[in-house]
């Protein structure tokens, strides 16, 4: 299977749709692309929405981990949100929840930034 990745600019955070798969295979697309439209863009912020993302592995987790460190550079947070149970499983396991925001969905993860923003 493939990943569709899906960027949203709304106010001054990038929402960051993914579907599909996020491995080794994968990896590399979603770090170009959340790397440009971050250097491109007015962005302070990154909401990952996990609704549609199937499988992940720890080549996922590296992508994750260099664009929260790439968006606390400027300032930042990220915010994941829709997590489904084995992806919410992987991120316990490796302790991203411990740096990582989690909400139940894309509106309050907004809404958390803007609380911050």
């Amino acid at each position: 299977m493939s990943l569709h990745i899906e960027l949203k600019h709304q106010r001054k955070a990038l929402i960051v749709r993914l579907k599909g798969e996020l491995d080794h295979h994968t990896a590399d697309s979603v770090k170009v692309r959340m790397e440009e439209a971050l250097e491109k863009g007015n962005v302070s912020h990154i909401i990952l929405s996990l609704k549609e993302l199937s499988f992940m592995d720890s080549s996922g987790l590296g992508v994750i981990l260099g664009r929260y460190k790439q968006v606390v550079a400027k300032g930042g947070k990220m915010v994941v949100c829709d997590v489904n149970p084995s992806v919410y499983r992987l991120f316990e396991m490796s302790g991203l929840f411990k740096i990582l925001s989690i909400q139940d969905n894309e509106t309050q993860a907004l809404s958390s930034l803007e609380v911050v923003s």
